[in-house]
């Protein structure tokens, strides 16, 4: 199957699974998945699984990135932190959508991975760090949207409180063996949220990996 054709199919995949934001399905049409993906499952980049990228790291499936992107109601002038940069392709997505994504990962290699990925395709407007995730990026903050690409046990207090009232956090949240996606708003006096419905994540871990 051609580049274009997996791309129509995942576009129809999105529509059928509930994305139907236009930017969303715009942009995941215009970042190269297969570019995020490693060589030997390349041929699936387009299919809706998630794939392995090392360091016990996953490319999510194509829905769940489509799902969480559409769930952050991002608009272009906007300031996003990611925390879990893994391949990147969340990032690049991202970077099609808003003004500027601050990324942080704690595994080097995949970071470096990403950040050459990003100055081969062009993108400009994504600033990445090594780091803990769980501390997000402070200096940065507050910003309008936040997405956690891996699972926590609870919502993060210190990310929330680097939202701005009325931003928004997608993060899943792990409950013994289920997931659940929930979407986070900041208000005026503390937050509100809204289940999003079931995933599957790897853990949201603290402090820098060892390579």
């Amino acid at each position: 199957m051609m580049p274009d054709s997996r791309k129509i199919r995942l576009i129809l995949d999105l529509r059928k699974c509930g994305v139907t934001d236009a930017r969303v399905l715009s942009a995941m049409e215009r970042v190269p998945r297969e570019t995020f993906t490693p060589k030997a499952f390349r041929d699936h980049a387009y299919e809706n699984v998630a794939l392995p990228i090392g360091y016990e790291q996953t490319l999510s499936q194509t829905v769940v990135v489509g799902q969480m992107t559409q769930a952050l109601k991002l608009g272009p002038r906007m300031k996003v932190l990611e925390i879990g940069t893994g391949s990147g392709y969340q990032a690049a997505v991202l970077s099609m959508m808003c003004r500027r994504v601050y990324s942080v990962e704690r595994h080097r290699p995949l970071l470096d991975g990403a950040t050459e990925r990003f100055r081969e395709l062009d993108i400009n407007n994504i600033t990445t760090q090594c780091g803990d995730g769980t501390l997000g990026w402070p200096e940065q903050a507050p910003f309008e949207r936040i997405i956690i690409t891996a699972a926590a046990i609870d919502i993060p207090v210190s990310l929330v409180q680097q939202l701005a009232v009325g931003g928004l956090m997608v993060v899943p949240i792990e409950d013994g063996k289920q997931q659940q996606l929930v979407r986070v708003e900041r208000t005026e006096e503390g937050a509100e949220t809204t289940d999003l419905g079931s995933v599957r994540f790897v853990p949201l871990m603290e402090g820098l990996a060892a390579e």
